[in-house]
């Protein structure tokens, strides 16, 4: 069964996110927008579009949701896989299963890391420029 869904669910991702698909719901709306005064507006050819929009809208968030899920699963292992076969901190791996908060201190970790890298490297780019004007004033002398 869930091969069954995980594979329905796929092909109505692709298929809802084709141009073609975009170009029939915009007729299906061109079409009953055109049939108005045809049924003389009633509340029936309202209900038509609204039940039928609603009803795949409900499913659709459904589908989507599950694609998505699966998809950002398997990034996730991709990632993890890639940070346990580096020099990277394993210490990264399932992060994603913590809270908001935690992941937040995390993320302002490494970015503070992240600028001592940048200063440390600025400083020893500024630090090569002093010794090269040095040495470029000693071979004028």
């Amino acid at each position: 069964m869930e091969k069954l869904f995980t594979k329905i669910a796929n092909w109505v991702a692709h298929v809802a996110g084709l141009p073609p698909t975009f170009a029939i719901c915009c007729a299906i709306i061109v079409v009953w927008a055109v049939s108005g005064p045809y049924f003389g507006f009633s509340d029936t050819w309202q209900l038509v579009i609204n039940t039928g929009t609603t009803i795949i809208t409900f499913l659709m968030v459904f589908l989507i949701q599950n694609t998505q899920n699966r998809d950002g699963a398997a990034i996730q292992a991709k990632l993890d896989e890639l940070i346990r076969v580096s020099r990277a901190h394993n210490h990264f791996i399932g992060i994603e299963h913590l809270t908001e908060s935690e992941v937040e201190e995390i993320r302002s970790k490494c970015e503070r890391a992240a600028r001592r890298h940048d200063q440390k490297i600025a400083a020893t780019a500024a630090k090569k420029a002093t010794a090269q004007k040095r040495g470029a004033k000693k071979q004028a002398a």
